[in-house]
């Protein structure tokens, strides 16, 4: 496990191995994650001695941006490097309220959904907390700015790696780093049934989306293999088990694809399935970088959205952000791969 990974308290065990006190992992915790360094060598308040045995058994996990692009609305997006060669890619969002960074948590995703790009060349591995925290960093490094919240939506399901995503939370809110607000953060996930309810028990106080996408489970298991093995009520009652259980809401996102899940059967079925949480339902047109014949325009969206909010359900249409570099998860990526 890299060191940007470990909790202050696994610091503090490695320094007390080789007979250091304690502080000295304070004070590293401070480097790696409030100041952000790269680099041992700028540690200064800390023994060179000690910062030579840190270089040479713990490298800094970091994020080289190999390719940036920065959208007419102020989107930028980065494909970043690891050390392994592997690379994924960040989204930095500003809004008025401040910047929202989308990270991703595994190089690639083996849920399989249809309409995703990140999918296309199935997973290669996850991300571990420091890689991930390492998104965050650069992005806030490039940009100039510190970001108010991280959404959990980039490459990958985050539940596929609970574990290590878990870190990544406890670890950019923790208020002697980088200090993000616990509901900050928001993880979507498609839906991994027996991690929901693993979260569930933490009760952390991150904001939880659910990626549904289709209101018949006959649909949405056309479209999102995951259905086939975790099926719709059973996700449902996983979400409702959440609620109660963290006093935490639940939001949902759902891809409009124009012909298949737009109707009005579609709107009333959605309607049926959200009604009791008191959530919100975020309409999203589909993105056509994925795989098989799917589009939909912003309009379409609306007129669904409408559909949902005549039946008394809160819908709002997804803000479009960088569309002129083609901002959707894994398009970069994808694109990158297949040219080597």
């Amino acid at each position: 496990m890299d060191i940007c990974s470990l909790y202050k308290e696994e610091l503090r065990e490695i320094f007390s191995k080789r007979g250091e006190p304690s502080f000295r992992a304070d004070q590293l915790f401070d480097w790696l994650h409030s100041k952000r360094v790269l680099e041992y060598s700028d540690m200064t308040n800390m023994p060179a001695s000690i910062r030579n045995w840190l270089g040479d058994e713990y490298p800094i996990p970091s994020a080289q941006c190999i390719k940036r692009q920065i959208s007419s609305d102020g989107t930028e997006k980065y494909l970043f490097s690891f050390a392994d060669g592997n690379c994924v890619e960040t989204v930095a969002m500003q809004y008025e309220h401040g910047m929202s960074v989308c990270v991703s948590t595994q190089v690639g995703c083996r849920m399989g959904c249809r309409f995703c790009a990140s999918t296309q060349n199935g997973l290669v591995r996850s991300l571990t907390a420091g890689e991930m925290l390492a998104e965050v960093y650069e992005a806030s490094r490039l940009t100039e700015k510190t970001a108010d919240s991280v959404v959990l939506m980039g490459i990958g399901e985050p539940l596929d790696n609970f574990d290590q995503v878990i870190r990544f939370y406890d670890l950019i809110t923790d208020e002697r780093g980088y200090a993000m607000k616990n509901r900050s953060v928001t993880l979507s996930t498609c839906g991994l049934v027996p991690e929901i309810y693993e979260l569930a028990k933490l009760k952390k106080q991150l904001t939880l989306s659910i990626s549904l996408h289709a209101a018949f489970s006959e649909k949405r298991s056309s479209i999102m293999p995951v259905n086939l093995r975790y099926p719709m009520d059973d996700l449902m009652e996983a979400c409702r088990s959440y609620v109660k259980t963290t006093g935490r809401r639940v939001s949902f996102e759902y891809t409009v694809i124009h012909g298949f899940n737009d109707g009005d059967e579609d709107a009333e079925k959605l309607a049926s399935l959200v009604r009791g949480f008191q959530t919100h339902v975020n309409v999203i047109p589909v993105n056509e970088a994925g795989r098989g014949d799917f589009s939909a325009t912003r309009k379409q969206a609306e007129i669904f959205a409408g559909k949902l909010t005549s039946l008394g359900v809160n819908a709002t249409v997804r803000r479009t952000l960088g569309n002129d570099i083609s901002a959707a998860c894994g398009q970069l990526r994808r694109d990158t791969v297949e040219t080597k």
